[in-house]
């Protein structure tokens, strides 16, 4: 019998290739993207104590009052700034950057430059 072609399940394979060799340690936790319909989210994990250390996302009580004007590019760069935000008072400077098996274009890319500006090193 064939393997399932759907979409989510191409990303699925992608997400766990890539997570293969991608783990967020207590120096330097990994960032990552979920990226759905209308919604992006971001966390920023330490995979070793399987604990999230800050999140942000379009979703979030603070900044869905800044989304209503903004178009889905402009809210991911937004999130990405936020979740440099959070990181940095959590003590993270540095992350490694997990798309989530998503192409590095558009939202996906417009959160990771957001948090470069907000002061992330990936």
């Amino acid at each position: 019998m064939a393997k399932s072609k759907t979409r989510a399940a191409a990303r699925m394979r992608r997400h766990n290739r890539v997570r293969k060799t991608v783990a967020g340690t207590p120096e330097r936790p990994r960032l990552n993207v979920f990226r759905s319909l209308n919604e992006i989210y971001a966390q920023v994990i330490d995979d070793e104590a399987g604990h999230t250390l800050a999140s942000a996302s379009t979703i979030d009580g603070e900044l869905r009052k800044k989304m209503d004007s903004l178009s889905k590019v402009e809210q991911a760069k937004l999130v990405g700034q936020t979740i440099a935000e959070r990181a940095q008072a959590v003590g993270v400077k540095q992350v490694v950057f997990d798309r989530g098996g998503y192409r590095y274009i558009g939202r996906v890319s417009a959160l990771a430059d957001g948090a470069r500006e907000g002061g992330l090193q990936f």
